[in-house]
């Protein structure tokens, strides 16, 4: 069902993009979704924009991941490689967030 819906919503919106000067001249995906909201089409199209969200968001999630398993690569090596779960994600997790950890004073940590 949610499909039929979708598809109208598609041609629907196709059509409607198209037709309002409101919409002309956008670069982007992120202007787009800026402009559903202003004009309150994200009411109408709500898959749609659901859709265009997902998109801007995907590249975002993406890299989040691929940079966790680029530090848990260099955390967990050779002479690693038989930690636990519960060291390996303290290490993760002060790998990752290395600029928060920076920020504190050693004597406190002391």
């Amino acid at each position: 069902m949610n499909l039929i819906i979708l598809d109208h919503q598609i041609k629907n919106f196709i059509v409607d993009m198209r037709s309002s000067d409101t919409f002309m001249n956008l670069k982007g995906l992120g202007e787009l979704a800026q402009k559903i909201v202003e004009t309150r089409k994200n009411d109408i199209y709500h898959l749609m924009f659901l859709l265009i969200k997902l998109a801007l968001i995907l590249s975002i999630a993406t890299a989040t991941v691929e940079r966790a398993f680029s530090a848990m690569n260099i955390i967990n090596n050779r002479l690693r490689n038989r930690m636990g779960d519960s060291w390996m994600n303290d290490c993760l997790l002060t790998y990752i967030e290395k600029d928060i950890f920076n920020s504190i004073n050693n004597e406190l940590i002391v």
